[in-house]
């Protein structure tokens, strides 16, 4: 029996890495060993491996869903943009180079070894491969040389079902075109089709199935509902809620071009008595950062630009009006080093070599290096003259060096990390998922003089999250067609 089965979708964000999630999910719960693979994927969220390796969030998630501990063969190639046109190329974990799409796009040749490598170790000790594609696979500048979509899926020689989200309109359209604009041996390849978060009634769309399944001669293995207040972490998309009412504690989030894992806001966005608010730049009029309790500098992917793109927004003028008005900051690892005095790249890391002034707002200067500092932490914070256990992560390329005696604020067992101004205002760190636990969101919010009444745990929400899709797998997908088409392939 073929132990891989691939799901590529019509679009992005048309559900892929939710459907490997409920699958993962699904086949554990059958008591299979299963692991989430993604060939190649292109996201500035990002989860550390036990082994200090580095692949995408989704992946991470997935790896959960599954009940297994994360691998760097899980997303063997990953992708981090610092420009529209240079990404950082991770390979099993670890930083490799940084290249131009142009040149990249020659080195997916080299690429697919790696694949092809952790395919085949996760196919030798596993009992099923959940596999996601990236994008569409009917990207026809892409198809050459590819190793996200199709050209995995030819190499592994695996089936592959098609996900299309009907939300956002023309389901039919994007499935048969999708369908049409692959070879002839990648149709063959296509066991199914999903349709993704669908209202209504399901038989409002029979007539539509029928006529798909007649002209394309594939079968629709399943129309999954859209499941409102679904929280599972994003891989890239900026997931803004609508405001609520009854909040107790206004969070705004200024977002750069190269803001990366915004996961860390995940458990403050959907805080029952926290009203978080991502805020857009506009290239008609200037964007105002609005009235908040706190302003939290979110990390980048390329710090110096983003720092200096959040100068030219006049985002810098108005934190320090947001401090004057007894508002707190708080920075997270490429934010933390924003507000210090100065960031050097005398090598070039990130873009040209050179030195951007900082903030000001804390005594810290930060050097970025080629030593990439990749680690699960477990610490003490302190904020607000108390101390509570936290858990999170390490994903950076700077140093920074306090340049006064400061208060820090983040306990490890070998170290001291992280400041607090003298006023108590501003604050910051390097590690991610620092505000995950309840116990911290609340210490963030008694710093900001709030005293917040709701309990939630953001691995609790996470976990019915992929409950609830599974379930929803479960109820609405023919699981037994798609068992019988791994079983058929190539039989």
């Amino acid at each position: 029996m073929n132990k891989t089965i691939m799901v590529q979708g019509t679009t992005s964000d048309a559900g892929k890495s939710t459907l490997v999630a409920a699958l993962c999910r699904i086949y554990a719960d059958k008591g299979l060993k299963v692991a989430p693979f993604k060939p190649q994927n292109m996201a500035l969220n990002s989860a550390v491996t036990p082994d200090g390796g580095e692949i995408g969030r989704a992946q991470a998630v997935q790896a959960i869903a599954a009940r297994v501990p994360l691998s760097v063969h899980f997303n063997p190639v990953l992708l981090k943009p610092e420009s529209d046109r240079k990404a950082q190329v991770i390979i099993h974990g670890k930083m490799l180079n940084r290249m131009d799409a142009v040149l990249y796009h020659d080195y997916k040749k080299v690429a697919m070894q790696a694949v092809l490598e952790s395919h085949q170790l996760l196919t030798s000790n596993y009992d099923r491969v959940v596999v996601e594609g990236a994008g569409s696979p009917a990207e026809i500048n892409l198809r050459a040389n590819d190793i996200a979509n199709m050209g995995f899926a030819e190499e592994a020689d695996c089936p592959v079902i098609i996900i299309a989200d009907i939300d956002k309109g023309g389901v039919f359209a994007h499935l048969v075109g999708t369908l049409e604009l692959l070879s002839e041996s990648e149709q063959q390849r296509v066991v199914g089709f999903v349709i993704n978060r669908f209202r209504g009634d399901i038989k409002l769309l029979e007539s539509g199935l029928t006529w798909l399944e007649q002209k394309t001669g594939k079968p629709v293995l399943g129309v999954l509902p859209y499941i409102h207040g679904l929280h599972i972490a994003a891989e890239d998309a900026v997931v803004q809620d609508q405001q609520k009412e009854n909040t107790k504690l206004k969070v705004i989030v200024p977002v750069t071009p190269r803001m990366s894992n915004h996961n860390d806001f995940d458990a403050l966005r959907i805080h029952p008595e926290i009203d978080l608010e991502f805020v857009y730049s506009s290239e008609v009029a200037q964007v105002d950062l609005p009235p908040a309790d706190l302003i939290i500098l979110a990390g980048s992917k390329n710090t110096r630009q983003d720092l200096a793109f959040l100068k030219q927004q006049g985002w810098d003028k108005q934190i320090h009006r947001h401090l004057r008005y007894q508002g707190k900051v708080f920075g997270i690892c490429g934010g933390y080093q924003m507000l210090g005095e100065f960031i050097a790249d005398p090598s070039g890391m990130e873009g040209q070599p050179g030195e951007s002034e900082g903030l000001g707002l804390l005594p810290i200067t930060t050097e970025l290096t080629g030593d990439k500092t990749l680690v699960n932490q477990q610490a003490i914070l302190e904020l607000a003259g108390e101390r509570v256990s936290v858990a999170g992560y390490e994903i950076h390329v700077g140093k920074s060096q306090l340049t006064a005696t400061i208060q820090q604020i983040l306990h490890f067992s070998d170290k001291i990390d992280g400041a607090i101004s003298d006023d108590q205002q501003v604050a910051g760190c390097y590690l991610h998922g620092v505000f995950d636990q309840n116990n911290a969101i609340s210490l963030l919010a008694k710093w900001c003089n709030v005293s917040l009444q709701a309990q939630q745990d953001l691995s609790e929400i996470q976990e019915q999250a992929i409950e609830k899709l599974a379930q929803s797998c479960q109820q609405h997908l023919d699981l037994e067609k798609l068992e019988q088409a791994l079983v058929n392939w190539r039989a």
